[in-house]
């Protein structure tokens, strides 16, 4: 069946459409079970991060990419004419090069960054956890997981990790002279914030304040770090502390608003704040922009952060790439040799019903008396017909029509070579 990709990244689509296309992770198996459920799709997987949301789908028809688009605008309440225009699609061998690239970070907004491995292998499971997924997506990612970790062991792609975090991190060094004097607070305690807080802790800084909807789980990182913890709703009391606020949640509504942030530069006696919101759908309202001493930054902002990172890693990239063809031809590959198994299985059932049916001829000969020879002789003539029947149409069918090249072909396949006159 055709595999299809639909999708928008951070390199097709502004924040404010990634946003409105974010599936939120408590609906993910609801949204794969509509799809499938509404026949646009036989298997699906949902990729869905703050830089993309993309539906990797077997169907029936590749004609059906519109379908999956338009069920992609319509369960997300867009207009069609507003998706499509930051849409892209691939097709079959595409489709596979795509997810290839995707899951071994050559398609990332920080090329070669680690995570979204993890995220796709999280999509992966949830699809299967919702039932969505069949042998025809299972062999995909299972091959895109193989070359993908192949990327990660034998190039140099994965050397000096960076990711949304280490540039987030490294956009607070540029801008505060010296970060071991300052406050962060970080919203959300997922393995995007963790790794905000790590690296903020190994460069020094002064106090971590982490908040998050369920204390428990901001205790837990707070803990492993000698940082504080408090619950979400206490975010307006602490904000006014805090010279770095990086927010990365699954909110589906803002967190932080402009008049609270007009609060807190007030109590600050405008001190500068920092903010970066790296969540998809936002965390922090575009209007805070507008506040004086806050200067606010989405994850579409952090592009020039990590330029430099991405030349370091062209080289690798490079190695990358032709291990993500040599990925997509190992899988082609899989693919046909999975068709001949297929087809072998099911010469080797006829060949065995053939070979019981005339068992069970000898078998009554013998019972009948007939003589062993005599019961032998007629096995091996009814083995003998049935068994060249079809190659004899076949042949005969091929000579009727002068097909040499099918002659050829079936006397490879038959073991069968015209004697030569010496």
């Amino acid at each position: 069946m055709p595999l299809i990709t639909v999708g928008v990244n951070h390199k097709t689509a502004p924040v404010s459409i990634r946003e409105r296309v974010a599936f939120a992770p408590e609906k993910m198996i609801d949204a794969l079970s509509s799809l499938i459920a509404e026949k646009t799709a036989n298997e699906a997987v949902i990729v869905s991060t703050c830089n993309r949301t993309e539906l990797y789908c077997s169907v029936a028809d590749s004609n059906l990419v519109n379908d999956v688009i338009a069920w992609l605008a319509n369960y997300h309440n867009i207009a069609l004419a507003d998706l499509q225009q930051y849409c892209y699609t691939h097709l079959n061998d595409d489709c596979v090069r795509h997810v290839m690239r995707v899951a071994s970070g050559l398609d990332s907004l920080i090329l070669g960054e680690p995570q979204i491995l993890g995220q796709v292998k999280s999509a992966y499971a949830v699809s299967q956890e919702g039932d969505c997924i069949g042998p025809e997506l299972q062999s995909l990612f299972q091959r895109t997981f193989s070359v993908a970790k192949r990327v990660r062991t034998d190039t140099a792609i994965g050397e000096n990790p960076v990711s949304i975090a280490f540039a987030a991190v490294s956009l607070a060094q540029r801008i505060f002279a010296d970060i071991r004097k300052n406050t962060a607070l970080l919203i959300g305690a997922g393995q995007t914030i963790e790794l905000v807080a790590r690296h903020l802790k190994e460069n020094g800084i002064k106090r971590i304040v982490v908040a998050n909807r369920t204390l428990a789980r901001a205790e837990t990182l707070a803990n492993e770090l000698n940082a504080e913890a408090i619950m979400l709703g206490e975010v307006g009391d602490y904000l006014s502390q805090a010279d770095i606020v990086i927010s990365s949640t699954a909110s589906q509504l803002p967190i932080i608003g402009k008049g609270m942030v007009e609060r807190a530069t007030a109590k600050r006696r405008h001190a500068p704040m920092l903010l970066i919101d790296i969540a998809v759908p936002r965390d922090i309202e575009p209007e805070v922009e507008d506040v004086n001493d806050a200067y606010l930054y989405s994850v579409d902002d952090l592009h020039s952060v990590i330029e430099e990172n991405v030349r370091a890693r062209q080289d690798a990239a490079k190695a990358a790439e032709q291990m993500i063809e040599e990925g997509l031809d190992e899988y082609r590959r899989a693919i046909e040799s999975r068709k001949v198994s297929d087809l072998i299985v099911t010469f080797r059932k006829s060949a065995e019903a053939t070979k019981q049916a005339e068992l069970e001829k000898a078998l009554k000969g013998l019972e009948m008396g007939q003589s062993p020879e005599q019961v032998v002789n007629k096995l091996a003539h009814g083995l003998m017909n049935k068994l060249i029947h079809a190659p004899t149409r076949y042949l005969r069918d091929a000579g009727a029509d002068a097909d040499q090249d099918a002659l050829t072909i079936a006397s490879n396949v038959l073991g069968i070579y015209e004697e030569k006159d010496h």
